[in-house]
């Protein structure tokens, strides 16, 4: 214990005359490192008599903890003095406003996305994905799509190697969730909306584009009706546009839907008074027969319907977008803009 008292007052000493953390670390390797002193101590602790042993352990257990707090205090105070000093040597104006750095937000395609998906999830609607890389049965023969369809010429698709192709709609969803609901018993009814990328090889311009965003529904039950579709469409456009827009319903066709319909918005009063020009945003159907044989539903006792609203002409819309192209440039001043 006289040599622990020895080690202390000198630690002590040299503690009292460190004034920067490079010499605080040395002195804490010399004391607590694998060959301090510190350890040398308890090393000879064995060599003492036993039944003196457990006092010298307590004894040096004491000096440890003392030598670890005096370096942490130590190390606090010459942080300070560090700071201060720089403080001093480095003259900086504190009543100076602060520079304020840009925060980062959502593109507008993600929130208009999400906000779809909130106001579907109030009907009971889930998110389902699926591959953008594709096989033609899901991309067109399920969907109804007969080989000569002009869909699948490659003026609109882009084919890759081993029949694959790059998915054209997001309707190759609703196909691979009636084939897992087939597959796993799952019970219904089904609703799913599933959001994502599609790709048309398409000659870009202003409202085209190879590469955009689509966004479809689907319910899947045994007594669903064409009027629950216009319930839900109704629904729809209330909450993404608002009371301000009105809507009308016109007959379309699509393979896997019949019968079919697009549905147009317009506002129901511009500044100028009149009511706005109709806009087409989404279009819709009761799921064909022939959809639900393919994944292995009976349709004369599974009913159901399907809508698929354009999210990137949405956005256009909802921006005045000149150019759809200019919702996927990397020009961060754009989407500012759009923000």
């Amino acid at each position: 214990m006289n040599e622990a008292d020895e080690h202390k007052q000198k630690f002590t000493a040299n503690l009292n005359d460190i004034k920067d953390s490079k010499s605080l670390e040395s002195l804490r390797v010399s004391a607590l490192g694998r060959k301090g002193w510190v350890k040398t101590l308890f090393d000879q602790v064995k060599k003492a008599p036993p039944e003196e042993r457990k006092t010298l352990a307590q004894s040096l257990n004491q000096l440890k903890a003392f030598v670890e707090q005096s370096l942490e205090q130590k190390q606090h105070s010459i942080v300070e003095s560090e700071l201060n000093q720089q403080i001093e040597n480095d003259w900086f104006d504190w009543s100076m406003p602060g520079v304020g750095l840009p925060l980062g937000a959502l593109h507008p395609l993600t929130r208009i996305e999400r906000r779809c998906i909130d106001v579907l999830r109030l009907l009971g609607f889930e998110v389902a994905e699926g591959p953008e890389v594709e096989t033609a049965f899901h991309n067109f023969d399920a969907l109804n799509i007969p080989e000569h369809h002009p869909a699948r010429d490659m003026q609109d698709t882009f084919w890759l190697e081993n029949e694959k192709l790059l998915r054209s709609h997001t309707s190759t969803v609703q196909i691979r969730v009636l084939e897992e609901a087939q597959s796993t018993g799952r019970q219904l009814p089904i609703r799913v909306v599933a959001p994502g990328r599609v790709y048309r090889n398409e000659t870009v311009d202003a409202t085209h584009l190879a590469c955009f965003h689509q966004f479809e529904g689907l319910w899947v039950d045994k007594d669903v009706r064409f009027s629950h579709l216009k319930g839900v469409l109704s629904f729809i456009v209330e909450k993404i546009f608002g009371q301000a827009w009105e809507m009308r319903f016109k007959p379309k066709f699509y393979p896997y839907t019949e019968p079919s319909l697009g549905v147009d918005i317009r506002l129901k009063k511009t500044r100028e008074g009149a009511a706005g020009q109709w806009l087409t945003i989404l279009g819709a159907g009761m799921v064909h027969a022939n959809v639900f044989k393919n994944t292995g539903f009976d349709p004369s006792i599974t009913k159901g319907f399907a809508f698929g609203l354009g999210v990137s002409r949405m956005v256009t819309m909802a921006h005045q977008v000149e150019s759809m192209k200019s919702l996927y440039e990397t020009d961060l001043r754009v989407h500012h803009r759009l923000g």
